[in-house]
């Protein structure tokens, strides 16, 4: 990986962030982190889109991916829900991060092992905080049914981090440092917790859900089952639909929370939202470089 000292791995959780891929040997491979039943990973992407064989321009992916879900109010005409307007305006923040050499490398199976381990290692220390963001914004949520979402998010949250350590990470040096874009996104996200109403912190939280469940769902279109890649355990591991629903129902919440603020409110809830999306983009690019502290 490469805290401060360059060797140390990161890695992706339900991964939310398997095997171990190696690029000079791909046969070598590693069962996927084994998750409570009920408790997919926090991050597993959606079931892949309807197959016909890989889209070979990925044009079909992109398009599932960016695909935003839609309210009931969406659905009628009767307004613009606030997720579809928040959607597309991360999606060149998505198209970026679908273009990543480390999301292509996971796709082609030319990943260097030190970089998908870098990227554990990190994703597991993001993960502990995640899962106490989750867990104290529970206690700001405005109905009973709001607050168990989160913590049922949170328990995943921490059971996905002990998974990581327990499949991914075993025998490896763990991460005992943050990198600079790890530490910034969660400082982020505690800052909005501090200081922010309700419904911004729940727009601060969704690109951990949305974004990923997007990267993922990218991945199993493109990469699908694919014998040859060291990854494919990994990436097919966060296909599960339980995921899906509760990204759904983060984006619900959202859309709800927006309904009841002001145009000012609305725009603080798409600013966190927008920001928290590029430091998606900043932690893959984190795990690509295995960026270590400048001093």
């Amino acid at each position: 990986m490469n805290d401060n000292n360059g060797s140390q791995p990161a890695g992706p959780p339900p991964a939310p962030k398997s095997q171990e891929g190696r690029q000079q040997a791909p046969k070598s491979q590693e069962a996927g982190p084994q998750v409570p039943k009920g408790q997919e990973a926090l991050r597993a992407p959606a079931p892949p889109a309807p197959s016909g064989g890989p889209d070979p321009g990925g044009e079909a992916a992109r398009i599932a991916a960016v695909a935003p879900f839609r309210s009931p109010e969406e659905e009628s005409g009767e307004q613009t829900a606030w997720s579809l307007k928040a959607w597309r305006a991360a999606a060149p923040v998505l198209e970026k991060i679908l273009e990543h050499p480390f999301i292509n490398g996971l796709l082609d199976g030319t990943l260097p092992r030190e970089r998908f381990l870098f990227y554990i290692g990190q994703d597991a220390l993001y993960l502990a905080d995640y899962g106490r963001l989750l867990a104290a914004a529970s206690l700001k949520a405005e109905n009973d049914k709001d607050a168990a979402f989160l913590c049922e998010s949170a328990l995943a949250a921490v059971q996905v981090e002990g998974a990581l350590h327990e499949s991914y990470l075993k025998g490896e040096k763990r991460a005992a440092t943050p990198t600079p874009a790890n530490l910034l996104y969660t400082s982020y996200l505690y800052r909005h917790l501090s200081r922010s109403p309700f419904s911004t912190i729940m727009a601060s939280l969704l690109p951990c859900f949305w974004i990923y469940q997007s990267v993922g769902r990218h991945m199993l279109a493109l990469a699908g089952n694919a014998s040859h890649n060291p990854y494919r355990d990994w990436i097919s591991t966060y296909g599960g639909e339980e995921f899906g629903r509760s990204v759904e129902k983060a984006v619900r919440i959202c859309d709800r929370l927006a309904a009841g603020e002001t145009p000012k409110g609305r725009e603080g809830m798409l600013d966190a939202f927008m920001t928290a999306s590029r430091m998606e983009w900043m932690f893959w690019d984190s795990a690509w470089k295995m960026e270590p502290w400048p001093v």
